[in-house]
């Protein structure tokens, strides 16, 4: 039997965006909150994108997930964002498990969501973007569903935590909370040799969606995730890497979860803008 939504559970209205909090219900799963940000625009082939969180895996929900989604949904794409299950309870492979059955909704609902000809993206944040990363590894593997692009912003992508970047915005402190995090996710020593768990090691990374990469320039994340676009690059894949100035404080917007502004919105967005179009092809006349 196909997946459906159930019954919005609570509907709010913000400026630009209208958001939704559902549950949807999977085969063999329990029903999945999800957020829907945005309304069908008209438009034909507009994004609608599947959206992980952050919280270095081991917390964050829907609310800590709004400032990104807010400022995709405010490019006119209608975005779906899902509180998947947290490493303290579910490690590896649960959270991408779960994602890619919710991937599989929203691809059978696209037109309901999105509108006629809707292209399906992923994006994420921090431990969301390792997560987006990991679904359209899966998503290829699988052949199935088609992906128009994939959005990774600050991933946290290098279980190894040892970068530059990092250490510096740590101030080499061996335990800090990405440490933590990816000790919680890693449930077993061999799961850090799985592509799916990380994807930055993964050594097949041909035939991937074209894929934006976008950090900040002091950010902790900046090296792994520039070093992944790079093998991305290097493997034949279209890929975009932003660098943001100090100025942006975008690594600071993204640390402050759910309470969170992004003083670097309009710039953020019009990067946004031009990977949808780089991405989606014209409407047909």
């Amino acid at each position: 039997m196909s997946p459906r939504p159930t019954t919005p559970a609570e509907s709010t209205e913000v400026p630009g965006v209208t958001e939704c909090d559902m549950k949807i219900d999977l085969p063999r799963r329990d029903p999945v909150k999800v957020r829907i940000y945005g309304e069908r625009s008209g438009v034909a082939g507009a994004p609608l994108i599947l959206h992980f969180h952050g919280g270095t895996f081991v917390c964050g929900d829907l609310d800590d997930g709004r400032m990104v989604a807010r400022l995709l949904a405010d490019t006119g794409a209608v975005v779906v964002s899902f509180a998947y299950p947290l490493a303290t309870q579910s490690p590896f492979p649960g959270a991408i498990e779960v994602g890619f059955d919710v991937l599989e909704w929203l691809y059978k609902n696209r037109t309901k969501l999105g509108g006629k000809g809707a292209r399906v993206f992923l994006a994420g944040e921090e431990a969301g973007g390792n997560l987006a990363a990991a679904v359209a590894l899966i998503a290829r593997d699988r052949g199935h569903p088609p992906l128009a692009g994939q959005i990774l912003l600050s991933p946290m992508l290098d279980p190894c935590v040892g970068t530059p970047s990092l250490r510096k915005a740590t101030d080499d402190v061996p335990q800090c909370k990405w440490a933590a995090g990816w000790a919680k996710y890693l449930g077993k020593p061999k799961d850090a040799m799985h592509p799916y768990a990380v994807p930055g090691a993964s050594l097949r990374l041909g035939q991937l969606a074209p894929t934006l990469v976008l950090v900040g320039q002091d950010d902790a994340m900046r090296d792994e995730a520039l070093t992944y676009a790079g093998r991305l690059r290097t493997a034949g894949n279209e890929v975009q890497s932003i660098v943001l100035p100090p100025a942006s404080q975008w690594a600071e917007a993204l640390s402050q979860g759910a309470t969170g502004e992004c003083p670097c919105a309009v710039t953020v967005k019009q990067h946004f803008r031009e990977f949808f179009s780089a991405t989606t092809p014209p409407p047909a006349e």
